[in-house]
């Protein structure tokens, strides 16, 4: 198995190699088509990553995985399946993308914080004016005692 390469993108100006060493891959037999080969061969891939005890990450991109993945952590490790395809090796493939692409979205920060702005004196105006009309509509529908 062969280190994992994530591309430069934000948070992550320079991009990133993680060493093959610290991927945890098994596989198992997948579900779904591939008549009887499907019951012999072991196309599924699970593709597992311990963020904790990850050396290619720096202290703040390990706070920020950990904060932002914390809903598909266990413990500490994120763990990606591919049973996609019915070739071990394709399976692999998208398991590694899947992987990269986890961390590349988890890494990145925060947007910055909306800053709050007026409404236009124009767009005011045209708001008030509509809540006139629907006012003077609905007040010539309503019935008039004299």
């Amino acid at each position: 198995m062969a280190e994992l390469v994530i591309a430069p993108g934000p948070g992550v100006a320079g991009g990133l190699t993680i060493p093959a060493g610290e991927l945890e891959e098994r596989f198992a037999r997948a579900s779904g088509p591939g008549g009887q080969g499907v019951n012999t061969t072991d196309s599924r891939v699970q593709l597992s990553l311990d963020i904790a005890a990850c050396t290619a990450f720096t202290d703040v991109q390990r706070a920020r995985l950990l904060n932002n993945l914390a809903g598909r952590l266990v413990g500490t490790t994120l763990t990606v399946d591919a049973a996609d395809q019915r070739s071990q090796f394709l399976n692999r493939r998208a398991a590694r993308e899947r992987l990269a692409d986890a961390l590349r979205h988890a890494l990145a920060p925060p947007p910055p914080a909306r800053r709050r702005t007026r409404p236009t004196r124009g767009s005011v105006a045209r708001r008030l004016a509509a809540k006139r009309h629907q006012a003077e509509k609905k007040a010539l529908r309503r019935s008039h005692e004299d």
